[in-house]
């Protein structure tokens, strides 16, 4: 049986929905991207980030990245890795394969796990000094810099829905979720950048 590509879609144009662009906030959707979901110990941690490239953080909700790539701490011994830019929005699977291929052959003789999500995720980005401000309408977490500093990511809520939120920059963020979700998430955020932009104005 030949071995039949999947095509990577973009799910916000298939559903239609359209981001604001505004001078203090702006979303749009992230770049196709290859993702990892790995576990393992300080030894797996060590040798898949020669492997990937991007040093695997250790300090608790942190985040590292070098170029197009990005390793999140999501749990003691979880990690998310993101390789953004590299993925073709219609990509015969041949990078996600060769990488993965490079991490298990780093990992052959350690305990881990390590899956491909990259069809499981989608991504949006926020950046302007509204960002917060629109995301603190569906997430419950302190937001100022002081509490939650560039560089800092987790899993949280948005709305209803659960989201890796990763703040890439002092006004910027890149918000993980899963592509199911991925509609609901880009309309609440949608009208939350209007209702921020809207507060901005009235100040």
């Amino acid at each position: 049986m030949p071995d039949v590509l999947a095509t990577r879609q973009e799910p916000l144009a298939q559903l239609g929905i359209a981001l604001p662009r505004l001078r203090s906030v702006a979303a749009e959707a992230s770049k196709p991207a290859v993702r990892f979901s790995l576990r393992g110990g300080d030894a797996t941690a060590e040798m898949a980030g020669r492997a990937f490239g991007v040093e695997l953080p250790r300090q608790a909700c942190r985040a590292s990245s070098a170029g197009s790539r990005a390793a999140l701490w999501l749990g003691p011994d979880e990690w998310l890795l993101i390789a953004s830019d590299e993925a073709p929005a219609v990509e015969p699977r041949t990078f996600g394969r060769t990488l993965a291929a490079s991490i298990e052959a780093a990992l052959a003789q350690v305990p881990h796990s390590c899956v491909d999500i990259s069809h499981r995720q989608a991504a949006l980005s926020l950046a302007g000094r509204d960002a917060a401000t629109a995301l603190n309408a569906g997430c419950p977490l302190d937001l100022s810099l002081a509490a939650f500093p560039a560089g800092m990511c987790t899993r949280t809520l948005f709305g209803k829905a659960e989201i890796v939120l990763w703040r890439t920059a002092t006004d910027g963020f890149h918000i993980e979720v899963w592509r199911s979700f991925i509609g609901y998430v880009a309309g609440l955020l949608a009208t939350a950048c209007q209702d921020a932009a809207s507060l901005a104005r009235a100040r």
